[in-house]
């Protein structure tokens, strides 16, 4: 008698090498009762588009946007960019966070470009995320870049995850930090970071 055929899992589509419009195009036939509509026709290209840019980062060393913008320098005063925008996705709903970074370093003989804080905030930024590990991200890149006497990050963001779904609470924000060096061991050079973002 032969043997009862055993489900073949080889079959099964391997959802990892489709392409992303068609896995977008699936998922809206799930949440669309007319998924080829005028309006959704288009709409798988733009999605895998967009996932793409979003998440452009997950492939980029932080030190292959800096064009060599480090620069040998005597400077030993706090260097802080602030208000730099960010936007990210929530890698718990795929729903964006957006906000503001503010990054500063204690030169020890060497300074960056300062627009290539922003460039390597974006680096971090553009990943499926959660604050907390883009603060610490963007920190632990300064620091292995420049070696300095220290490195401060402070992240302020607001989610949709928490703003249009769960709590649904519109005017939450959140706040994460990452201190290393001086910035961790020294309470007036935190302080004096603080003392600069609040001015």
């Amino acid at each position: 008698m032969p043997n009862k055929p055993s489900k073949d899992r080889s079959t099964a589509p391997d959802l990892a090498a489709l392409p992303t419009e068609d896995l977008v195009r699936a998922l809206l036939a799930r949440l669309d009762d007319a998924p080829d509509r005028d309006g959704l026709r288009r709409t798988p290209k733009r999605v895998a588009e967009s996932l793409a840019h979003l998440t452009s980062g997950r492939a980029k060393d932080p030190r292959s946007v800096l064009n060599d913008a480090v620069f040998e320098h005597d400077a030993d005063e706090m260097v802080v960019v602030r208000d730099i925008e960010l936007y990210s996705l929530c890698e718990h709903h795929l729903l964006p966070f957006f906000g503001r970074a503010h990054v500063a370093y204690l030169p020890k003989g060497k300074i960056i470009g300062l627009s290539k804080l922003p460039r390597i905030v974006d680096v971090f930024a553009r990943r499926l995320q959660v604050q907390e590990r883009l603060t610490m991200d963007i920190a632990r890149a300064v620091q292995d870049i420049l070696r300095p006497a220290g490195v401060g990050v402070v992240v302020e963001a607001q989610h949709l995850c928490m703003m249009m779904r769960g709590v649904e609470k519109q005017n939450s924000r959140a706040v994460t930090s990452c201190m290393l060096g001086r910035f961790r061991t020294d309470a007036r050079t935190r302080q004096e970071f603080f003392e600069i973002l609040h001015r």
